[in-house]
């Protein structure tokens, strides 16, 4: 340790909000060198080699085949699929000297799709799995919590080529199973959840999220039966459409200064005779949205007044689109559209499309805008009085709604994304015309898989999984040691002893770090605590009596060995 690159700091960086961030940069693991960027330093960099071991071995397992791209890639192939416009401001753009544009790399799927176009023309060649671990790039606004959420990171990307969906789905299970035994090995505590593909495309998708108060994804789940859905990917419960015959007609209402839900809430519990709660009532959202490229257009999201908009799940929705709520200049610009006491009449009679949340179904009854500045409809009908354009899962998901698989009630939690599985079908290969001769001597369009792991981010997630008060507590498949040895005893013969026991234990093949620093034992102790190799071996007082004291970092139990054979129970002790 005296040798080893490392200075340990005793106070948190100051901007560092999480635990994983605060305790990487104390312990010496990685430093930051500007927004969203980091070194690995040598402690880090072995943690980080370690999971991409585990990585590379269940790939390699499965039939993966490992390459490697570029990070600095051309724009035409980005071009085919328009991803280079999609992206926007989401990735690092920059020209060559001859004004060429070219993007550091996200993802790869166009060129592991142009790869095998170029390589491979027969069904005979299938199926096809390539890996690659490699640095990515995405120019994030807000770039924070350390490594968890940075501008460069590396990532594990695979994609497997088939001739049919059958294929396709067998490897798709095969990474399933592959990453599970991924995350098990490294002491991950994750779930698995449905997921909506994004600007991925394809059909079926799940994500891994390893369960985190701090983690930016909320995901639900129903405890009765196991469904587990990120946020996006959840669909509403639809009720029984209600009889129309017999409701009373719509009345418009003269409701001054009640622009919001709460105002008129309060206003509908004083004039009507009946009790009326936000539910009872229907929020029109008002959003232009745009496909890349393309211009502007209004948009109307219906949904119950005690429900908000939720950003992830309205952006789901409208994927590849985007959107963005109307300003005055654009409320000015269409005055029909009555800012707080908007309803479906004039959005329908203006051509403004107008999707609703799935619980407005036929004959349910509202108290909706009447399109006038201190006006309301009540009993306003849905399949009578107004007909939608159709629906979109947009409204906010809570605790309590009933779960999709109609089994119980939802319950909510966070995680921070680890890894997300695709089942991309022909989307690129479409894109690319990767086509092979098929055993019948015809063309045949691969159809593909595409499945991430955030190998760096994984770093931080057992950090946040794994700490306690004094410091990180690596689990042994990702300690930058197996062991920790501590002189801490300044009797010559203790040194002399210890470096020999070290000796024996490198021997046996146990990687360790012996901090032989001419430091107080109280200082090599907080670092041990603080570095976190899950176990310590202290050379002190004891030795004069024949004992070192063995200690695991994880649970804190705490034996004396016997000098004469300490190697080899320690390694044993290790091993079990």
């Amino acid at each position: 340790m005296s040798e080893l690159f490392l200075r340990t700091l005793r106070d948190d960086p100051a901007d560092a909000e999480v635990a994983s961030h605060k305790l990487l940069v104390r312990a010496g693991y990685i430093r930051p060198i500007g927004p969203g960027l980091y070194s690995w330093l040598p402690l880090g960099l072995r943690v980080l080699r370690k999971i991409e071991a585990v990585v590379r071995g269940e790939m390699n397992a499965i039939g993966g085949q490992e390459i490697l791209f570029p990070a600095l890639l051309p724009k035409a192939p980005y071009e085919v699929t328009n991803r280079w416009t999609e992206y926007g401001d989401g990735v690092f753009r920059l020209q060559d000297r001859r004004r060429n544009d070219y993007m550091l790399g996200p993802t790869h799927e166009e060129f592991f799709t142009m790869a095998v176009k170029g390589e491979y023309s027969s069904y005979k060649d299938f199926p096809l799995l390539l890996f690659q671990i490699q640095t990515k790039y995405r120019d994030e606004a807000r770039p924070r919590a350390g490594i968890l959420r940075g501008r460069e990171f590396i990532m594990k990307d695979s994609y497997s080529f088939d001739v049919d969906d059958d294929g396709l789905r067998a490897q798709y299970q095969a990474h399933r199973g592959a990453y599970q035994r991924i995350f098990d090995a490294l002491g991950v505590e994750y779930v698995i959840v449905s997921a909506v593909s994004g600007a991925m495309g394809g059909s079926a998708s799940e994500e891994f999220l390893a369960e985190s108060d701090i983690g930016e994804d909320t995901f639900v789940r129903c405890e009765e039966s196991g469904y587990a859905a990120n946020v996006e990917a959840v669909t509403t419960a639809v009720p029984e459409s209600l009889p129309i015959d017999g409701q009373p007609a719509a009345k418009v209402y003269d409701t001054p200064d009640t622009p919001t839900i709460a105002t008129l809430v309060a206003w509908a519990n004083t004039v009507l005779d009946r009790e009326v709660t936000a539910a009872d009532t229907l929020k029109n959202v008002m959003l232009k949205t745009r496909l890349p490229g393309g211009e502007w257009e209004l948009l109307a999201v219906g949904v119950p007044g005690d429900r908000e908009v939720d950003d992830k799940r309205l952006g789901a929705a409208l994927e590849p689109a985007e959107y963005a709520l109307l300003d005055d200049a654009d409320f000015a610009k269409h005055p029909f559209l009555a800012k707080g006491y908007i309803g479906p009449k004039a959005l329908l009679a203006n051509k403004i499309r107008f999707l609703v949340d799935p619980r407005v179904v036929d004959g349910t009854s509202w108290i909706t805008g009447a399109d006038e500045t201190g006006k309301h409809v009540v009993g306003l009908v849905a399949g009578r009085d107004f007909v939608a354009d159709g629906t979109i899962e947009a409204a906010d998901v809570r605790d309590g709604d009933p779960s999709p698989d109609g089994a119980g009630a939802l319950v909510s939690a966070r995680g921070i994304e680890i890894g997300h599985i695709f089942q991309l079908g022909r989307k690129y290969a479409d894109a690319f015309e990767a086509d092979v001769l098929g055993e019948n001597g015809k063309p045949v369009r691969l159809t593909m898989g595409s499945y991430g792991i955030g190998v760096s981010r994984l770093v931080a997630v057992i950090a946040e999984q794994h700490h306690d008060e004094l410091g990180l507590r690596w689990p042994s498949s990702v300690s930058p040691f197996d062991l920790h040895v501590v002189i801490a005893n300044k009797d010559d013969a203790a040194r002399t002893g210890a470096e020999a026991l070290a000796a024996e234990l490198d021997a046996r093949g146990l990687e360790l770090l012996l901090d032989d620093r001419k430091a107080s034992p109280g200082i090599k102790f907080k670092d041990a605590e603080l570095l976190g190799v899950p176990w310590v071996v202290v050379v002190g007082r004891g030795w004069a009596d024949g004992v070192v004291e063995l200690r695991n970092r994880f649970t804190g139990e705490t034996r004396e060995v016997p000098v004469e054979n300490a190697a080899a129970d320690i390694a044993t002790a290790l091993s079990s």
